[in-house]
């Protein structure tokens, strides 16, 4: 039995910080809209992801009076930035103005929690267990989308758009027919061993360059930290026992570590990702639904919070002035400014990468990578480089 749900102007696929950023943005206008998503409520809440906005994305919520969902979570980076360890030596970032100052260390999966709560207690339409779902006449002006809910029940919603903002591997992107999107993709030259484990990180972030390659150590949480190490694309998670994670991870802190139990192991290949066009007839794409960024700059999240906030203000436009100019031009602004943060990107990823192991990409780049590093960061006091120059002589 198929029952017709109740229209409405957008339907949100996908209840990541992306959909549900751009569900509190509408309902705060009074405009509209469903959220579905294909997980129960405590499976999105407890998903583990990165952990860090940058000041835009901050900003982003703060002017939409959404503030309270990283409330406790700001940090001021240009006073006080991620801890940096170069050949276990602690270094600090120039001081200065930072376009991550009043950014926030905030684990994906509490932000996404915040936003659940605000979005349902202001009265939004969230249904969990929204599966199979499909998109149907996106490029007409009444589209629907069909999913089966909760209990099993086929129900059909037609609205005026469609958000698809359901990850890289969702649906709505095939939505777009293939001859239509393209995909621009970069893959660097080496991989991260991402290491969930069950303890707490303290400071919340600490990052290092080494000869023996990058590693970091990121919060996910009071009693949880993510571990990343910098490996070859052939590794795999067989060739790293945790004895193997944490004396490494150790190595390459240059100091002992705290271990603990260790939940999951992944490799996973450093790439950038963008496709194009983010929208087809009245499909707009949001988030990793359009585009994957490096993980060094901790950028998944903010630009999810710019593309939710570019098509939440075109909609209301539309809306409040019946002009569309700005839906029109909703892919274009965010390729650009999507364009832009891959440069970034690429940038620091290659440049805290190179800066180690030589063995990856040889010792021109890292010297090039290290010269650049060098240069973000206060210099080295002449008072320690003597007492360091006096040590190795004694030893």
């Amino acid at each position: 039995m198929a029952n017709k749900g109740k229209d409405t102007t957008v339907v949100i696929v996908g209840a990541g910080v992306a959909g549900l950023a751009l569900g509190n943005f509408l309902l705060r206008k009074g405009i509209a809209c469903i959220v579905l998503e294909k997980h129960t409520r405590e499976y999105v809440e407890q998903r583990q992801r990165a952990g860090s906005l940058d000041a835009g994305g901050v900003r982003r919520l703060r002017d939409r009076g959404l503030g309270e969902v990283v409330e406790g979570h700001s940090h001021d980076a240009a006073a006080s930035g991620v801890p940096l360890l170069i050949e276990g030596e602690q270094r600090q970032w120039r001081m200065g103005d930072s376009e991550d100052a009043d950014g926030a260390f905030c684990p994906q999966q509490i932000l996404v929690r915040n936003l659940i709560e605000v979005f349902l207690r202001d009265g939004g339409d969230l249904r969990f267990g929204a599966d199979d779902v499909s998109l149907h006449d996106v490029d007409t002006e009444r589209p629907l989308v069909r999913y089966r809910d909760a209990d099993g029940v086929t129900k059909t919603v037609g609205c005026d758009f469609v958000a698809g903002s359901d990850g890289f591997h969702g649906v709505t992107r095939t939505a777009v027919p293939a001859d239509v999107l393209t995909c621009a993709t970069h893959v660097f030259g080496y991989a991260w061993l991402t290491v969930m484990t069950e303890v707490p990180a303290d400071p919340p972030a600490v990052l290092a360059v080494h000869s023996r390659g990058f590693a970091a150590r990121i919060t996910r949480g009071p009693n949880a930290s993510r571990v990343y190490l910098q490996c070859p694309l052939t590794d795999t998670v067989e060739r790293w026992p945790d004895e193997r994670v944490w004396s490494e991870l150790a190595a390459r802190f240059g100091e002992p570590v705290v271990a603990g139990p260790i939940v999951s192991k992944e490799v996973v290949p450093l790439r950038g990702v963008v496709f194009s066009p983010m929208s087809y007839g009245n499909l707009y794409l949001l988030g990793d639904a359009a585009h994957l960024i490096s993980p060094m700059s901790a950028e998944g999240m903010s630009l999810a919070l710019h593309d939710a906030d570019v098509f939440a203000r075109a909609v209301t436009h539309l809306v409040e002035n019946h002009d569309s100019s700005l839906l029109e031009g909703y892919s274009d602004t965010c390729l650009d400014h999507t364009w832009q943060r891959q440069a970034s990107a690429v940038r620091v990823t290659e440049m805290m990468h190179d800066s180690g192991d030589p063995s990856y990409e040889g010792e021109f780049r890292r010297q090039i990578a290290r010269k650049n590093l060098e240069a973000i960061l206060e210099p080295v006091a002449a008072s320690h480089r003597a007492d360091t120059a006096a040590a190795a002589s004694v030893s």
